[in-house]
Formats: C-alpha cells, sequence, structure tokens
C-alpha cells in the first residue's frame, strides 16, 4: 500500500455561510492522501494500474465548484466523488481550508478534514 498526495490545491470559491461569502468568493485549499496499492504500478510502469491524480485533481476541482455553506459538505462531497470514481483508492483523507477566513480577526485559514475508507 502506498500514499498518493495532493497538496496545497488551491481554489477560488463561494463556500461559506456569510452572503459576502457567497457573492464574492474566496481562496481555499485542500490537502489530500489517497492510500492505493500500487505494487502493479511499481514494476509495470503503467499509468492504468496506479490512480491517475490528475483525474483525481480534476474530480476535486469539480467539487469545489459547486457552493456550500459548510466546509463539512465540501470535505463529504470531495471524499465520496474520489471514492466513487478511483476503484484503487481504499483509504483517504481531505482537508479543506479556507485561507484568511472572515472572522473578526487575524487567522491564515480555518480547516475540515475527514478520513473514510471503502466499505
Amino acid at each position: 500500500m502506498a500514499k498518493i498526495r495532493l497538496e496545497k490545491m488551491n481554489f477560488y470559491a463561494f463556500h461559506g455561510c456569510f452572503a459576502e461569502e457567497q457573492a464574492i468568493g474566496t481562496h481555499f485549499c485542500v490537502d489530500m492522501e489517497l492510500e492505493v496499492d500500487t505494487s502493479r504500478s511499481q514494476t509495470s510502469d503503467e499509468l492504468a494500474d496506479t490512480v491517475n491524480y490528475l483525474s483525481v485533481y480534476q474530480t476535486v476541482k469539480h467539487e469545489m465548484a459547486i457552493p456550500s455553506k459548510l466546509l463539512e459538505n465540501v470535505c463529504e462531497r470531495i471524499a465520496n466523488a474520489v471514492l466513487d470514481k478511483f476503484a484503487g483508492v481504499e483509504h483517504l483523507s481531505v482537508k479543506v481550508s479556507k485561507l484568511n477566513p472572515p472572522l473578526g480577526g487575524q487567522l491564515a485559514a480555518v480547516s475540515v478534514e475527514i478520513e473514510k475508507t471503502r466499505e
């Protein structure tokens, strides 16, 4: 089992409970770790024998484009979409961070992280 990480995927999106967040949007960062059996691809050197992380990125990008009020919902949708589309993913963690959230003070980010295992 190997870990494939997609780190610091940056998006401009419209997630949030406040009307301003939904109207003007803000910056988000997504980190993902996938546990994948890469034993075949390690010897075959063929993309078809592993999880294509370009396709994973495109899946995350698609989900980030769908507005949500809560980061918990964004994480859940991303995790479910990746598990649905990529049979080789056995376990994953996804963290969505809202950068510079409008909380009335200086805060670099607020994040939600979830883990899921294929059933």
